[in-house]
């Protein structure tokens, strides 16, 4: 029997052993999905091959991007299906067409700014794009700032600093936008998302959340939001129960109208999560949702041994909805 997550009008069914990669492959802590035009799914990933390229019933494609990416963190898709992959490795942003040639890179491979400088980028985790198509990048883990940029590249202007007050930020680890071209950031150790309006003005904060990892816009001008939030990270509370890993799904208030999971802590059986942090959807609304695993492995289980092959990748397919 299928394993089913959620409730009510946001159910979905996990899809078992979905990724059929070539014999002797595995995926590594998938930092992040983007789905295209075609329903190709594009699994960015901290293995031997960076970016893995699946069909939507799981069927392998290709995979490019060896040597290129130095530690995968985001990956956002625009509308001409051009990928913008955050590498918070060598502190860039680059823009790679569908076949992994490099459109535009931003940033400086392996020199990172100064450590809370403001100053771009020290360990960037994220991109997003306006309805212009300027661009968005969060900022990340040496930084606490959002930069926005002209469509080719050019810094435009910035906006953060270190802290908790609104506008402030602790670890920026995920953006993205609407159609109306409000900003969303998943600002993670202050346990909330911050929202602005496309130049950085402060607008609300949506609270009431666990380390919020992942953000997923559902589009349309009514759009929901997606959230994957990380598990406890500290020794006090890493066997509390209802804190995560899990997904939340608010409306564009912020209200929460669904969860998945997080009831009894990580794991791998189906149905649980280890450690969410990318999310991406089909055109039929189905879920597939990246973890790192592997690196939060000693945090969620510090005294388990990690086995040889941790489960990074998961399709959730949608049942029900409105």
């Amino acid at each position: 029997m299928p394993v089913e997550l959620g409730s009510g009008e946001y159910r979905y069914r996990v899809a078992e052993n979905w990724a059929k990669l070539p014999d002797g492959w595995n995926l590594t802590d998938v930092a992040a999905v983007a789905v295209d035009s075609k329903d190709r799914v594009y699994v960015f990933n901290r293995g031997a091959h960076p970016m893995v390229v699946l069909n939507r019933d799981g069927s392998f494609i290709k995979s490019w991007g060896e040597g290129l990416f130095k530690r995968a963190h985001g990956l956002h898709i625009d509308a001409d299906d051009n990928l913008y992959c955050t590498d918070d490795g060598d502190h860039t942003v680059r823009k790679c067409s569908t076949d992994g040639k490099v459109l535009l890179t931003i940033g400086i491979p392996d020199k990172p700014a100064p450590y809370m400088s403001g100053e771009p980028f020290h360990r960037c985790t994220h991109t997003a794009l306006s309805p212009k198509g300027e661009i968005y990048v969060s900022d990340g883990y040496g930084n606490a700032c959002v930069h926005k940029y002209t469509p080719d590249g050019k810094l435009m202007k910035t906006w953060g600093r270190p802290g908790t007050d609104p506008g402030e930020f602790n670890i920026v680890h995920n953006i993205a936008t609407d159609e109306d071209g409000f900003v969303y950031v998943a600002d993670r150790e202050n346990h909330r998302v911050q929202v602005f309006d496309g130049n950085g003005k402060y607008e609300t904060q949506w609270n009431n959340l666990h380390r919020p990892c992942a953000l997923c816009c559902t589009g349309g001008k009514k759009p929901n939001f997606i959230i994957g939030e990380l598990g406890p990270g500290m020794p006090v509370n890493l066997h509390s129960p209802n804190l995560g890993p899990r997904l939340t799904i608010v409306d564009a208030q912020g209200k929460r109208i669904g969860r998945l999971g997080g009831e009894n802590g990580p794991g791998l059986d189906v149905g649980k999560f280890l450690a969410p942090h990318g999310i991406a959807l089909d055109s039929k609304g189905d879920i597939y949702l990246g973890e790192v695993g592997v690196t939060n492995w000693k945090t969620s289980f510090p005294e388990t041994p990690m086995p040889p092959v941790v489960r990074c990748l998961q399709k959730l397919e949608r049942v029900s909805g409105p």
